[in-house]
């Protein structure tokens, strides 16, 4: 019975796990708060992180059905994430484990992700190539088997999330831009504008987006009789979303082609995003890949995936983490 705890960003969430499956798994997210400054203020994330943690955690153990003394390990995100977040729930989960006198293990947020597709089907796991997309990170991996994996690539610059989130504000959506794209990309033509796809042709399984975020900009200067007509802008959205797809399923089938594995999994919030779904549906199915997506409660940040984890971990074999250790929020897996 593992205690979990996640706040390296803008969401506080707590979960319960116990062999291998989430018994509660409670998030409280900030985005209507950050929603006002257009992308997550660290200093407020902390304090709302604080505010209600105590809260969060009271519920994730009444959801379960279980008291604090019945816990046999705790775990923490470690990194990466915004330092001051990270700090909050680390050391709340450092101090949980030290007055309950229980394994602590501290877990990379990217490495969760990772294995989240697998939540619930451990027993079915093959060698696979995964992509890991969100706004703060874009990676490829090879799984060669659990807890065994190689990073391919990653973001060079910005993150895919990152760039439907700025492209959005030039466009003059709420933040998140991400899913109010997605919903005015469903009536848009995705070839009325064609914006450009970097990287794409690269052997190399890195990523780079900052270059259609400015292509976007300087679109959008040229153009800005598009913002007043709606059906324009659900246009420029389908075209934006063309291209961060386009290069995110090219790059994760070429890597999946070159590395002979059979399977694809992907995780991470932009893994919620419709036509990065079907796309890759649609790629595996022609290329005769079995696709393994992260369930959508579990591609945002959430604790059950990085219970999950810790659990995978301990029954591996892996020594529980130092309670004197610090968090790390550039932890990037390798």
């Amino acid at each position: 019975m593992i205690l979990a705890v996640e706040t390296s960003c803008d969401e506080t969430s707590v979960a319960v796990v116990r062999e291998g499956a989430i018994l509660s798994n409670v998030v409280s997210s900030q985005v209507a708060l950050h929603a006002e400054y257009g992308g997550v203020v660290p200093e407020l994330a902390a304090r709302e992180h604080l505010r209600n943690f105590p809260s969060v955690a009271r519920t994730a153990l009444a959801e379960a059905r279980i008291s604090a003394d019945e816990l046999d390990a705790v775990a923490a995100t470690q990194g990466p994430g915004l330092p001051t977040a990270l700090l909050v729930g680390f050391k709340a989960a450092q101090a949980a484990a030290y007055a309950l006198r229980k394994p602590f293990v501290g877990i990379n947020h990217h490495e969760a992700h990772l294995y989240s597709p697998w939540i619930g089907h451990f027993d079915a796991f093959v060698p696979n190539v995964s992509l890991i997309v969100s706004g703060g990170h874009t990676i490829l991996a090879l799984v060669k088997s659990e807890l065994k994996h190689q990073v391919l690539g990653s973001t060079v610059d910005d993150a895919a999330g990152e760039c439907f989130d700025k492209a959005g504000k030039l466009l003059g959506l709420v933040y998140p831009a991400g899913p109010e794209i997605d919903r005015l990309a469903e009536q848009g033509d995705p070839n009325s504008f064609d914006f450009p796809r970097p990287l794409i042709a690269d052997p190399d399984d890195d990523f780079s987006f900052s270059g259609l975020k400015t292509s976007v900009r300087y679109f959008l200067r040229d153009n800005p009789h598009l913002l007043n007509e709606p059906q324009k802008i659900r246009d420029v959205c389908a075209g934006i979303q063309a291209a961060i797809v386009d290069v995110l399923v090219t790059k994760t089938i070429r890597a999946a082609r070159r590395t002979a594995v059979n399977c694809v999994t992907a995780s991470g919030g932009v893994t919620c995003n419709r036509a990065l779904r079907r796309q890759l549906e649609n790629a595996c199915r022609k290329n005769g890949f079995t696709l393994r997506l992260a369930e959508r409660s579990l591609c945002t940040d959430n604790a059950g995936m990085i219970g999950i984890l810790a659990e995978r971990k301990l029954l591996a074999g892996n020594s529980p983490t130092p309670l004197d250790v610090e968090i790390e929020p550039g932890w990037q897996i390798s």
